[in-house]
């Protein structure tokens, strides 16, 4: 069983914005690192969150504070964030946006030469900075030109199917070469998980294909690292309808930041019956809600949407604030969206359950192994605020680096165990020569119709324990899966793809049914309420016959936030007007 062995300090799995950043405090800290991507390098999930990233600047709203970022952070989770990773994250990001426009990020500046700010969703005040709407993009070029000025090691086209070690130590992780085929032992002082999310389970997402899968999670999962809060998926308001291969693709929240309406097909603006206050700018689950529940009444379009119009606003205006979306509507919908409407219906789009960490160090309770990004859980608590994911991983991808540099001064190398070794490379090989078996694309297509239907938007007991009981018919398909010999093909990536959607759509079915409440982005149509009984998150851990579930009470809000929620700061969608 023949594998090339790779030794490296610290070794990162994502090569997003959460990895490079977290590469690159390492490098200022002289600490060698290797990160792994499965894409070219620099084209990662991060270039999609278009709309901007939070910083409480104040450069329009100078009464803005960062206690108020994180006011309304904990209000759009319902209060089961940890309320301590939403203090570092609000104090901390001003500097991190500062500091990429130090090393070059392009950001809207006003007349004045402030780095300029727009509404965003279930803000008090206009905090999100902004690169036109492709801010994502924007910050994920400079920090891969940031890195590479650093010479940063980066090994792309790699998929990593297992980590090494145990639940006590981290030793390295098993993957492989997807243009080659060639099997990769990688040992590490240090392993940093920055490898996405999980909103891809689910079959209309706003991730591009072969994209947050639930590798980070199920990774982790598998070694002893327990998840948190995975039943609470945020679905976007406003993907694509089509064509077909875009439906679910985001049209960016940048749009309502602007000023567009949402219409149903009868020509009313619904939000006035939903959030008549904050209209479109309301929390993106309300929003959601209110488009889902317009389509399934029969005043949705023919293709099963919404209408979303920006065309009020100047044409000028439009191609200046959202020349990506302008661009996108016209090449895929043959639309003009300074002059006709956007078709939008909501999508899956982000994970805010994922690994436990210790947000002050990014540690996970296996010794040496991190995780920073969206493959965490604990920040945005049931609903993550829309501009706080770019402030996430630049945020903590420098706190992270930090520690995992001074970790590694004096961590010894754990050995790689050989047997698990050649078991993973046995199991690899089986698949590899089965004959005949189940294709991994309709297995993968099964769960994601799965999870759509039964998990989704809307959920009931009746349907989350029917979606359970076809999870678990889908397993013996999963287990004899065929990929025709070839470990370079789409296949074999899919198979792989599908191990790890498996164990993550239970945990999300299983705290989804647990939790007899609504709550954020999790809504149960037989528990419409919110319970005061239900402020705490669900916990899966891996046992040797399946998984354990509890649950654990949220930590105390600091006072200082504390006083800024009491204080009750609220937009007003209608002075914007």
């Amino acid at each position: 069983m023949e594998y090339t062995e790779i030794e490296t300090e610290v070794l990162i799995i994502g090569a997003g914005g959460a990895g490079i950043r977290t590469a690159i405090e390492l490098d200022k800290h002289d600490t060698d690192c290797l990160m792994l991507g499965k894409r070219e390098h620099g084209d990662a999930h991060t270039v999609k969150a278009a709309g901007g990233i939070n910083a409480s600047l104040g450069s329009l709203d100078p009464e803005d504070r960062w206690d108020i970022h994180a006011a309304d952070t904990l209000e759009e989770g319902h209060f089961i964030n940890q309320p301590e990773a939403v203090e570092m994250l609000c104090k901390n990001v001003p500097e991190r946006v500062l500091e990429l426009q130090d090393w070059g990020c392009d950001f809207n500046l006003t007349d004045d030469g402030k780095i300029n700010q727009r509404y965003f969703g279930a803000q008090s005040y206009r905090r999100t900075c902004f690169v036109g709407d492709h801010t994502g993009d924007a910050i994920e070029q400079t920090l891969v030109d940031t890195a590479k000025e650093r010479d940063i090691d980066y090994r792309e086209n790699v998929f990593i199917t297992k980590l090494l070690g145990s639940e006590a130590k981290i030793a390295g992780a098993f993957g492989y070469d997807m243009e080659t085929g060639e099997f990769l032992l990688f040992k590490a002082r240090a392993v940093v998980l920055a490898a996405g999310g999980y909103s891809h389970v689910y079959k209309r997402s706003s991730s591009r294909p072969d994209e947050n899968h639930g590798d980070g999670p199920a990774l982790a999962f598998d070694i002893g690292v327990p998840l948190r809060d995975m039943e609470m998926v945020q679905f976007h308001p406003t993907g694509m309808v089509k064509p077909e291969e875009k439906a679910g693709s985001l049209a960016t929240e940048a749009i309502r930041g602007e000023g567009g309406k949402l219409y149903n097909s009868d020509g009313e603006r619904f939000m006035e019956k939903y959030s008549p206050k904050q209209m479109e700018l309301d929390a993106r689950d309300v929003v959601a809600r209110a488009n889902y529940q317009e389509i399934m009444e029969g005043r949705g379009t023919e293709d099963g949407g919404v209408l979303l119009d920006i065309s009020h606003k100047d044409e000028e205006f439009i191609k200046e604030r959202l020349p990506s979306m302008y661009e996108k509507f016209k090449e895929y919908n043959n639309v003009d969206i300074t002059e006709e409407p956007m078709e939008v219906a909501p999508t899956s789009h982000y994970s805010m359950g994922g690994v436990v960490v210790d947000f002050e160090t990014g540690q996970t309770p296996v010794e040496g192994l991190f995780a920073v990004g969206e493959v965490t859980s604990g920040l945005h608590g049931g609903n993550r605020l829309g501009g706080n994911s770019l402030a996430e991983i630049v945020t903590f991808g420098a706190i992270t680096g930090k520690h995992v540099a001074s970790y590694v001064e004096d961590a010894p190398r754990e050995i790689v165990d050989e047997d698990t070794v050649e078991d993973h490379i046995q199991d690899l090989q089986t698949l590899l020569e089965r004959d005949e078996g189940h294709d991994p694309d309709d297995v993968m297509h099964e769960i994601q119709e799965i999870m759509w239907e039964h998990a989704g938007i809307v959920r009931t007991e009746q349907r989350l324990q029917e979606g359970l009981e076809k999870l678990e018919d889908v397993e013996s398909k999963v287990k004899t899966m065929r990929v025709d010999s070839d470990i370079t093909s789409r296949a074999f990536e899919h198979a792989m793809d599908v191990q790890f959607m498996l164990p993550v759509a239970k945990t999300i079915m299983k705290g989804a049914l647990e939790r007899d409440e609504s709550r954020a982005a999790h809504y149960r149509d037989d528990h419409q309420d919110e319970r005061e009984e239900w402020e705490k998150n669900i916990l899966f851990k891996k046992t040797d016959d399946g998984m354990e579930m509890w649950t654990e009470d949220v930590p105390p809000m600091p006072r200082t936030i504390k006083r800024a929620v009491e204080e009750g700061h609220e937009l007003d969608y209608h002075h914007l007007e």
